[in-house]
């Protein structure tokens, strides 16, 4: 998160007063709540939402993909869900303009994640934006409640929807919960099956996300390894079928804009696209990876798409990638694996 954004939490936290009846309520029951601008619905917004999605790949914020995010939001109610932290993307977001209010929902409780102002002000959103945090914290708290419920309300009332970090990490078909440990990619490579490789299904999964999982930080934490293994996993334990499994990665300070299923880049790094062409020759405990002549697309620079429901980019290197006892070979000139 942005340092500006750190410090104006401390500044528009007092705006939770002017909100109405119900928030001072949720107060004390596992809720955080604050608002900056119209406290009433947006009703109706100034123009009806659009459908979109945003992946972001944590680090810095990319202002483009926020700004995009809020021209299809119908000049309404822009929400930020989260399960720690506090108010920092408020104000950075309704300086942008364009929207009626911008409100930050902390549910820290799993009680709280079916208290009815928290999901009133989820259905009334024009927006959803799930904040950076720890996904197995999302997954522990809001998976089967009326959180969840209220997210795919809105998915499916073509709200747009985004997430950064931790909010792309649980919006694929699987999510990488991390339960106990971040696994790296040494660790994973070695064993696919470590303690740390852990994984959750069943909350929401984004349009076009069907048999995907995601990954976040992701050249700059050096995730590629890790993500081979997540794919491998997904696909030996039958949880999505070899011909579905797919891997999206997104690296820092840059992020996915999704409409109508075609994926364009903004900000400074690249986003990966893989997917198996065959099973896994080795996934067991305790024994190095093989997973052979996985296609990679890597977007990058400052044109190219990728078309989700397809799988097929346009203006991106293809290259492919191999995991052979647990290391990576890939076909691209100089053996780069990104």
């Amino acid at each position: 998160m942005k340092f500006h954004r750190l410090c104006l939490a401390l500044i528009s936290s007092v705006a939770i007063l002017a909100a109405a009846v119900s928030p001072a309520a949720a107060q004390g029951r596992g809720v955080d709540y604050f608002i900056v601008g119209n406290s009433a619905n947006a009703t109706p917004a100034v123009a009806p939402t659009t459908p979109g999605l945003v992946l972001m790949g944590g680090g810095s914020d990319v202002d483009a993909a926020f700004r995009w995010m809020i021209g299809k939001a119908g000049g309404g109610d822009f929400v930020v869900l989260r399960a720690t932290g506090t108010d920092g993307y408020n104000r950075y977001i309704f300086d942008m303009g364009g929207v009626d209010s911008v409100e930050t929902l902390v549910v820290r409780t799993r009680s709280a994640a079916s208290d009815p102002f928290v999901i009133a002000r989820l259905n009334q959103a024009e927006a959803i934006f799930i904040a950076g945090g720890d996904q197995n914290d999302y997954l522990t708290l809001w998976k089967g409640t009326p959180i969840q419920a209220a997210l795919e309300a809105a998915l499916a009332r073509k709200a747009p929807v985004g997430g950064t970090s931790a909010g792309l990490a649980v919006l694929g078909a699987v999510d990488y919960s991390g339960a106990n440990n971040s696994v790296t990619s040494a660790q994973a490579l070695a064993d696919p099956y470590n303690r740390d490789m852990t994984f959750d299904r069943g909350f929401i999964t984004a349009p076009g996300l069907a048999g995907s999982i995601t990954d976040t930080h992701f050249r700059q934490r050096d995730r590629m390894g890790r993500l081979m293994a997540f794919v491998a996993r997904n696909v030996q334990d039958g949880w999505v079928p070899l011909a579905q499994a797919r891997g999206i990665a997104v690296d820092e300070a840059t992020a996915l804009v999704v409409d109508n299923g075609i994926a364009t880049r903004l900000g400074n790094g690249a986003a990966y696209f893989l997917q198996p062409t065959a099973a896994p020759v080795v996934c067991v405990r305790r024994k190095p990876l093989t997973l052979r002549n996985v296609n990679v697309d890597k977007l990058a620079g400052s044109s190219g798409s990728f078309d989700l429901g397809r799988w097929v980019g346009s203006g991106t290197v293809r290259y492919d990638l191999s995991a052979e006892g647990g290391q990576l070979t890939s076909t691209q000139p100089g053996g780069s694996v990104y």
